[in-house]
């Protein structure tokens, strides 16, 4: 199937800087289309006292180590900077990276990244109120900023919720991020047409990526039949990207 991108999320938990540089410099060598990290202060999974790494310092460095790959965070929570600095920020890695940044975006959800850190953790609704309210901040900086962006700097939403984040992903985003199996994938995709259509927006403009385990590159075919244009593999260290080379074999024969 022609022009499906594939992509990495490196986990920046339980693992040091040397083995994600080492795997993002792999990665990017592999001619991966993207290349993310996820923004948490504490781990996910596994020992939650692993150790840990903020997203944008290693982006800036992910931006002077490769050359060929988009890159950017899977996704940025935006409760965690004040919209305008986030938005020089995007624009400053960007110029590192010759013009391969992607602003993904989303409302936050990780409680405990909110409460250690002196974070308003609020209830869900208002992050995502949050959020709607500053993406249009974050656009506005953007056009001010001089110089502007090298690249088209893209947003990118991810989330799921069919009443306000598919809304905002029609309204303000170039790409929008959620996850499997097909079916859900597939329904969600459907109502974010009918947003694209109900403000007036072409649904071809907005990419739609997928994270996925390494253990389920094989069901790629159905999400791509259900809309997916971009499969994003998620691994942490040990960086699998043996995966992400058998998946960029699938979709290229």
């Amino acid at each position: 199937m022609a022009n499906i991108k594939v992509g990495v999320q490196l986990h920046p938990q339980a693992t040091s800087v040397a083995n994600l540089r080492a795997a993002w410099k792999a990665a990017d060598a592999q001619e991966v289309d993207s290349i993310w990290v996820w923004d948490h202060f504490y781990p996910l999974y596994g020992d939650p006292e692993a150790s840990h790494f903020e997203a944008y310092t290693l982006l800036a460095a992910m931006a002077a180590d490769t050359s060929h790959a988009q890159l950017g965070a899977l996704v940025t929570c935006n409760s965690y900077r004040n919209p305008q600095l986030l938005a020089d920020m995007a624009r400053t890695i960007d110029h590192i990276s010759d013009g391969r940044f992607t602003l993904g975006i989303g409302s936050g959800w990780f409680e405990r990244d909110y409460t250690e850190y002196g974070y308003e953790f609020g209830t869900a609704i208002e992050r995502l109120h949050k959020l709607r309210d500053d993406l249009p901040l974050i656009k506005d900086r953007l056009a001010k900023l001089t110089p502007p962006p090298v690249g088209r700097l893209p947003i990118l939403i991810g989330g799921s919720g069919e009443k306000v984040t598919l809304r905002l992903v029609a309204e303000h985003a170039d790409g929008w991020n959620t996850f499997g199996p097909a079916e859900s994938f597939a329904k969600k995709n459907a109502i974010l047409d009918e947003w694209c259509a109900k403000v007036g927006r072409d649904p071809s403009e907005v990419e739609r990526t997928v994270a996925i385990g390494p253990g389920d590159i094989d069901q790629w075919e159905g999400l791509v039949e259900a809309g997916a244009t971009h499969l994003i593999i998620m691994t942490g260290d040990p960086f699998d990207l043996d995966a992400v080379a058998r998946l960029q074999q699938m979709v290229a024969s």
